[in-house]
């Protein structure tokens, strides 16, 4: 027990280590401005409703540049000012920019892009059934996308940060932990209550607690199936592909986009995943692998569905 324990400390201590010397090696006036950066596109989303405007759009054209354009903005703005400050010249190598300006249409396309099938006469099952099948959708088709570049460009590490060799979990056991009691007070605020569980936004006028529990298992097993698509393109690919241009100055453009994708959510939850994007990032760039990521940000994102059933549901 006590050598467990002391594993568990070190492999904490390890993780803690990863985060410090980050901050001590990483540019002070780039974390600074990125961080602004990140703060004045925040503001400018909540303020002008850019999200909400957005969304309204009925047309694939539409959503897909301007989300590309928030995107391109938050993910080159911040190589930009690393270049600007450091002199590290990513810009003189021809993949990297293409790679650059990949990266924010990928996701954009993923985001902007909704098939809607008929599977019944009721518009209701019809919205559900649809989501059920979203995700999954969508992260098979973002991974067929990756591989395809990761095939291309070189296999000289696991498919963008795929592997358990070496992998310790109790760390990541322990950060869920600590998510906890903040995730449970997060949970009695209305803006919190509007948004979780995921499953009232899509069921229309069919009430949760008339559904099956395999209708809600259902529908968390496909909406945990995103969480797969982000860390991989997050983490692994902005991360796994990014470092041998930029090493450690991929993390800051990662959080700042990854940021981005979270602006039609509460607001504490948009500024705390750009932390939490950075955090992620930081401990990818070191382990070269996403899954205890994944274990996390999953772990965090189904204990926000719980909380939310938890919550007195809305007539």
């Amino acid at each position: 027990m006590l050598q467990q324990k002391n594993l568990f400390s070190g492999q904490m201590k390890v993780i803690i280590g990863y985060i410090r010397k980050y901050f001590y090696e990483t540019d002070k006036r780039v974390l600074v401005f990125v961080t602004f950066l990140t703060g004045l596109l925040i503001f400018l989303n909540y303020h002008l409703g850019l999200d909400a405007r957005i969304s309204r759009q009925n047309s694939f054209t539409g959503s897909f540049f301007s989300r590309a354009g928030i995107f391109l903005t938050a993910f080159t703005l911040p190589y930009l000012t690393c270049r600007l400050f450091t002199g590290r010249p990513f810009f003189s190598t021809t993949s990297f920019v293409i790679f650059l300006l990949m990266a924010p249409l990928i996701f954009s396309f993923k985001v902007s892009l909704n098939p809607f099938l008929h599977f019944s006469d009721n518009p209701d099952l019809n919205t559900f059934w649809n989501h059920i099948l979203y995700w999954p959708v969508l992260l098979v088709i973002t991974a067929t996308i990756l591989f395809v570049v990761w095939k291309i460009t070189g296999t000289d590490q696991p498919f963008y940060g795929i592997k358990t060799r070496g992998m310790n979990w109790k760390p990541y056991a322990f950060m869920l932990l600590i998510m906890l009691p903040l995730v449970a007070a997060a949970s009695t605020q209305p803006d919190f209550q509007a948004m979780y569980p995921k499953l009232k936004l899509v069921t229309n006028d069919i009430r949760i607690d008339h559904l099956n529990w395999w209708h809600k298992l259902l529908f968390e097993l496909s909406y945990g199936s995103d969480f797969i698509t982000i860390e991989l393109f997050f983490r692994g690919f902005l991360i796994l592909a990014f470092i041998k241009w930029a090493g450690k100055d991929a993390i800051l453009p990662m959080a700042c986009f990854y940021c981005t994708i979270h602006f039609g959510k509460p607001l504490g939850e948009c500024i705390s995943s750009y932390f939490g994007g950075m955090i992620l990032g930081i401990i990818v760039y070191n382990t070269r692998s996403i899954l205890g990521g994944l274990m996390v940000h999953l772990g965090i994102a189904w204990m926000m569905e719980i909380g939310g059933y938890l919550q007195p549901l809305s007539p």
